[in-house]
């Protein structure tokens, strides 16, 4: 019973450190690019291990003769984690070129 307590817990805990990662990477204002990468690492590196204990407590609950034969790889939390982190690489690369390829104002104004 404990462990059908524990599930939700440990989900809510993974999707809060993706918020975390998602925050840290986008949201929060840094004095340079590496700075943000910096932080950004740390936070995935957290947001990983939160994701498999999470995914071990997962498949340790999972029931059938076969439990210990389930894939870490194929629990949700690990899945979610793999899926978010992917999007969020491909975001934070698309949204580092557009800051310094390309700019966005509304009133472009020619001095002469």
């Amino acid at each position: 019973m404990l462990v059908e307590i524990a599930k939700p817990v440990a989900f809510i805990i993974c999707i809060l450190s993706l918020f975390a990662l998602f925050h840290t990477a986008f949201l929060v204002r840094a004095n340079d690019l590496e700075q943000t990468i910096y932080d950004s690492l740390g936070m995935l590196a957290l947001a990983a291990g939160v994701s498999l204990a999470s995914g071990l407590m997962f498949r340790e609950a999972t029931p059938g003769p076969h439990a210990s034969s389930v894939r870490l790889s194929s629990t949700l939390p690990v899945q979610m984690f793999c899926w978010a982190s992917g999007i969020m690489l491909v975001l934070f690369v698309i949204s580092w070129y557009l800051q310094t390829h390309c700019v966005f104002y509304r009133d472009i104004r020619i001095w002469v």
